[in-house]
């Protein structure tokens, strides 16, 4: 039988591992919200749109016209596979973005330690837990340090609870069952364990009172409140107008099952079904591609305020760099510097005695880069000395603290009669602790100036001797002796000079806000190419600035340095009350308040705790700042092409509705009906929710200021143009209709050319409206096979109702010859190529 502490180290195999995930699934709770394909149908059906439908096929069929009808029902098929297409590609994409967004944990797995999605638990694995995390399952503790839960959510007591492992105690016994247990849902404030998973999904705590944690948000967005109210507005208005033509057209012609179709045909052209629709699919698969781009959108309002950033706050470990540490000098015996040539490099014998105490002062099972690359020198050369000392027992731990920036590990040798301090922190505060002379303090600070000069990230290391007496409370009161420095290299990103201009050509500033040294930063941040490099606002300084001076110093500084979490938010509030969208990453605990108060709060995915994820909007899944910058250019190109999909839905539904308005005040024969409606909205629908989000972006989408807050997806200018689109086409189809209806030309050829108009003008719409700025002639060089697809799918479709005999008779059409069809052709596209015209000028005034 193994030992336990073989299986800490082994754990789960990963074939058991999948194995049991297979057998027991996810560690979920059941899901409540899944529908049912009945269900999806049902409400597809209850659509506005396809009650129409229905009702205009009931009508043909009570009159006699089977093969109208049976058109009609077919559509009313063909529209309900193609919504439960789009919600199930939909719900698809929500649901990966769940799974992405789910607690992570870190489990071992075949003796290695792998962070996965809080779902892919089982039962048995091995948890790791520390500060800031999660807790993921239920699991009985193995081993614990100064471990601090809050259970907060499962017992509604807002104290944390300290564990332990089950065979022991403070007081030397055995804990209760539940002491010793970590429950799924709470949260480590303190600490560090592995526990070992009892139980998963809703066979925990958690699951059988029925509680659970909705990942992915889906609030009332300000642009949904602004769509849904547009929607019911339009209804209202399509509603009122349907009766009143039923009622006009009834009375003037006295034919009212004619007059209840174009009151039909009208409801249908003016009811806006597809915003919604387009609203959600956008979103939807925006957040979808902004996952691909490794940036995870947890609350959906993020993706329309990205496009208006004006400031960016980000770390500099692991954002701007690449979080990869390695000791690289040392700075021992009052003078010298030892440096290392690389990683493997050996290290002088007079700088042994610095490295074991800096090892010494560091956490057993570390996740701070810097201790990391500490601890990595036990591997080498400098791991076969006798300055290792696995046999030494951990007794206390000084955690760092906001007033001290310096952490302390007390050791006992089974040879010695007095407790081994080691000490790590910032050269200031170790200096403090040791209570060097204002001569030697100097130095020091030099010394560090000279290796932070160089980009490393230097801290203090001292130790220190203390009787196997009781422990002091605070580390001030150790007697310590100053060891010396050790230098760290944390390479710049390869590219983050390229994204940061990016940014400042977007009208957006770069904020860099580290705990590291003053000129350490300031070093990354001329390599990054922040602007400008050299002037910082530290910690200290940013303490004695009242809340105007902060925000006044802000706006001229990019470096924030020896700043601790909790003066992120001063930050935060600082920038956003001078104005600024602010966009600001965080990885810890004490980074949650200031990640909610920014604008758009992202967290770091790789080394970021389940606290601050959960505060965030956006999670950074490789902690790259250039990542950001590509959700940035993402956000903007939503907003751009969902904009460009509501402004053509706008523009083409007038005509449409003109049309079906035009008859009725003049007594003329219906031109359009619902079979005639329902075929431009088969062109209408994947244009404006597929065509138009496939959209490549603009090639100046990154030149230009960030969108004003204020600006509405609805702006009086959007809706000005639309309509005024719309109606320049409708005006277009007039002159038609009465020039044909004066000359005697038959019912049926003025509805073929006015449909076919309509068709063309449609696709001339979709063209010139793919950019508000760029010639339409431009845009053909971004791919887009979606838009092509739709335009030769309509132009296929509008020939084969032009000339198979079946069709001609269900659409009430006569075919018309290359020539009038070229001319239909000509009219249509003269009805919207006025406004490359409007382009031009525009450029032209914004040139000038």
């Amino acid at each position: 039988m193994t030992s336990q502490t073989e299986q800490i180290e082994s754990g789960l195999s990963e074939q058991i591992a999948q194995s049991r995930l297979q057998q027991e699934g996810y560690n979920e709770l059941t899901a409540t919200g899944t529908q049912s394909i009945l269900t999806l149908i049902i409400g597809v059906v209850k659509e506005p749109m396809l009650l129409l439908l229905v009702a205009a096929g009931l009508i043909y069929l009570f009159l006699g016209d089977a093969h109208e009808a049976l058109m009609l029902m077919s559509f009313v098929v063909l529209i309900i596979g193609i919504t439960l297409y789009q919600e199930h590609k939909t719900e698809k994409t929500l649901n990966a973005l769940r799974s992405l967004s789910s607690p992570r944990a870190l489990v071992i797995r075949d003796g290695v330690r792998v962070r996965i999605p809080g779902r892919e638990v089982v039962r048995d694995d091995l948890i790791v837990l520390a500060e800031g995390d999660r807790v993921a399952a239920d699991a009985t503790l193995l081993s614990s340090r100064n471990l601090l839960v809050d259970e907060s959510l499962l017992t509604g007591e807002s104290v944390p609870v300290r564990k332990l492992p089950p065979d022991k105690s403070e007081k030397g016994g055995t804990t209760d069952e539940r002491e010793g247990m970590v429950f799924s849902g709470s949260m480590v404030v303190q600490g560090q364990g592995i526990a070992r998973v009892t139980a998963i999904g809703s066979h925990t705590e958690m699951g059988k009172i029925g509680t659970s944690v909705q990942s992915v948000e889906r609030g009332e967005t300000r642009l949904k409140s602004e769509i849904n109210s547009l929607v019911k507005t339009l209804t209202i208005i399509a509603a009122f107008l349907c009766v009143t033509v039923i009622v006009v057209y009834g009375v003037r012609v006295q034919d009212w099952i004619s007059g209840l179709l174009a009151g039909i045909t009208l409801a249908m052209a003016i009811l806006p079904e597809e915003i919604p629709v387009v609203l959600t699919i956008f979103l939807a698969l925006g957040a979808w591609r902004m996952a691909r781009k490794n940036v995870l959108t947890r609350q959906i309002p993020a993706i329309e305020t990205l496009g208006s950033a004006t400031v960016l706050c980000v770390d500099k470990t692991g954002t701007i760099t690449e979080n990869r540490m390695t000791a690289q000098a040392f700075y021992a015996d009052g003078s010298d510097i030892c440096c290392r040539k690389g990683e493997d490099a050996s290290i002088e014998d007079h700088c042994h005695e610095i490295v074991e105490y800096a090892i010494l002062a560091c956490r057993q099972d570390p996740f701070d880069p810097m201790e990391k690359a500490l601890r990595a020198l036990e591997n080498g050369e400098f791991g076969e000395t006798e300055h290792i000392h696995k046999t030494w027992e951990l007794v206390q731990e000084y955690p760092l603290s906001d007033d001290l920036l310096a952490m302390s590990n007390v050791w006992r040798s089974p040879n010695r009669t007095s407790y081994i301090i080691a000490t790590k922190g910032s050269p200031e505060a170790i200096g403090d602790l040791c209570h060097l002379s204002d001569e030697k303090m100097e130095e020091v600070r030099a010394t560090a100036d000279r290796m932070a000069s160089r980009g490393l990230r230097v801290l203090g290391i001292a130790g220190s001797l203390h009787p196997l007496t009781e422990l002091p409370t605070i580390q001030h009161d150790f007697t310590y002796q100053f060891l010396g420095l050790v230098g760290f290299a944390d390479p710049v990103r390869s590219g983050i000079d390229q994204a940061i201009s990016e940014c400042y050509s977007a009208g957006i500033r770069v904020i860099m806000i580290t705990g590291d040294y003053p000129q350490t930063a300031c070093c990354i941040a001329r390599e990054a190419g922040l602007v400008p490099p050299d002037q910082v606002i530290t910690g200290t300084e940013l303490n004695r600035l009242s809340d105007d001076e902060l925000a006044e110093r802000s706006s001229q500084v990019c470096v924030f340095a020896r700043t601790v979490p909790e003066q992120k938010l001063r930050i935060i509030q600082a920038l956003k009350a001078s104005g600024e969208v602010v966009a600001m990453t965080g990885d810890g605990v004490n980074d949650a308040p200031a990640l909610r108060a920014a604008d758009i709060g992202i967290a770091m995915g790789m080394r970021g705790t389940d606290v601050a994820r959960e505060a965030a909007s956006l999670v950074l899944l490789d902690d790259n700042f250039t990542s950001i910058v590509s959700a940035v250019r993402m956000g903007r190109r939503i907003f751009d092409n969902l904009k460009k999909a509501m402004a053509y839905i706008f523009a083409v539904h007038v005509p449409i509705a003109g049309l079906s308005v035009i008859p009725v005040i003049l007594g003329w024969p219906l031109m359009l009906l619902p079979a005639h409606v329902v075929f431009l909205q088969m062109i209408i629908d994947p244009t404006c929710s597929i065509a138009f989000e496939l959209e490549p972006e603009e090639s100046g989408v990154m030149k230009r200021p960030p969108r004003s807050t204020g600006d509405h997806l609805f702006s009086s200018r959007l809706i000005t143009m639309c309509v005024i689109q719309g109606f320049v086409i409708l005006a277009v189809l007039t002159g038609i209709f009465i020039t044909l209806m004066e000359q005697g030309a038959a019912d049926t050829y003025v509805r073929t050319v006015l449909f076919s108009t309509l068709v063309f003008a449609n696709l001339g719409l979709i063209m010139v409206n793919r950019s508000w700025t760029e010639p339409f002639y431009q845009t053909f060089r971004r791919q887009n096979p979606a838009m092509w697809i739709v335009v030769i799918a309509a132009l296929v479709l509008l020939g084969l109702v032009l000339s198979v005999p079946l069709l001609l008779e269900l659409f009430r059409f006569t075919p018309l010859s290359v020539g009038e069809l070229g001319l239909c052709a000509i009219a249509g596209f003269i009805s919207v190529i006025w406004f490359e015209g409007y382009k031009f000028v525009k450029n032209r005034n914004l040139n000038e």
